[in-house]
């Protein structure tokens, strides 16, 4: 029992606050609560999509090709096929992390995982698109040329100032989620 509330302590602790919110304040808190219902229920349809491509990539794709193409010595290769796949995938952000942790398990070195997010944030296709439809193909394009290479900036700044003993533990914590 006590195990059980350790682990979904945060989660219980937002219930608590949410319970609070709506004997202080019902209409908030009742809004709260539909949002947070309509968010587990799109969470719902998103991750088990993921989980199963995931699984795909994992089985399918071997780790010697991902330490080839995207590994510590994949260079430019390596930094272009992240942004692609960043770009290119579907999903909210919190989708990413999962997909994060095959990488690091197939040898993606963490740089490349890092472009990988921070494209997935910032440059999908369908966001571009909208924004050029929207805004503007100037604004759009601007926007794209200023936060691609912010992201290889910040991705290879994080490489080398995190230390060697805290990407092993990173790249240790993703092997454990697939165990």
């Amino acid at each position: 029992m006590v195990s059980t509330v350790k682990k979904y302590k945060v989660f219980l602790i937002g219930l608590a606050c949410l319970g609070l919110l709506t004997i202080f304040n019902r209409s908030l808190g009742t809004k709260a609560l539909s949002i947070s219902a309509r968010s587990f229920v799109e969470m719902l349809f998103i991750i088990p999509p993921v989980f199963v491509l995931l699984g795909l990539l994992d089985v399918w794709v071997p780790r010697e090709s991902m330490i080839k193409y995207m590994g510590e010595g994949s260079g430019l290769k390596g930094v272009l096929l992240s942004l692609v796949i960043g770009s290119a995938a579907a999903g909210p952000l919190y989708a990413a992390f999962p997909v994060s942790a095959v990488f690091m398990k197939k040898g993606v070195s963490f740089s490349n995982v890092m472009i990988f997010i921070g494209a997935w944030s910032t440059t999908k296709i369908p966001m571009v698109l909208f924004e050029i439809q929207s805004l503007g193909a100037r604004f759009a394009l601007t926007r794209l040329l200023v936060d691609i290479p912010g992201i290889i900036i910040i991705a290879v700044l994080l490489s080398k100032l995190i230390s060697k003993e805290e990407i092993k533990e990173i790249y240790e914590n993703a092997e454990k989620m697939h165990h």
